[in-house]
């Protein structure tokens, strides 16, 4: 869950997009642990409809039934009215496993704080 209210435009399927082309987003909670953790601030680059969005990134997403909801998670597939996503955390299942199909409308670039740098490759996805 990101905890900074990045809302103010209008993304695909009319779910609130990102307000700029890049986005500061600081993460609140353990779904994405240990690839992302709690506190950590996260570089987004806002997505567009034409962008294309691979199995194993690392995004930003709203779900349609949850439009207040902006979460950190990693795709997982394709799926009719989004994309599957996931957290790295097995544990924790605020993600497609209890909302649904996703609306992914960022991109998350690398990681500013506390440990600069790219994320770590996520579980495989066979």
């Amino acid at each position: 869950m990101i905890s900074e209210n990045t809302s103010s435009s209008r993304g695909p399927g009319d779910l609130p997009g990102l307000p700029t082309r890049w986005v500061l987003a600081r993460v609140s909670g353990p779904s994405m642990s240990p690839t992302v953790r709690h506190g950590d601030r996260l570089l987004v680059r806002r997505l567009g409809p034409a962008d294309p969005v691979i199995s194993g990134d690392v995004v930003l997403a709203r779900f349609p039934g949850r439009p207040d909801l902006l979460v950190v998670k990693r795709v997982q597939r394709a799926t009719s009215g989004g994309h599957w996503v996931q957290g790295d955390n097995a544990l924790v299942a605020d993600d497609s496993r209890a909302f649904g199909a996703a609306i992914v409308v960022g991109r998350v670039v690398g990681r500013l704080w506390p440990r600069p740098g790219r994320l770590p490759a996520g579980p495989r996805l066979d």
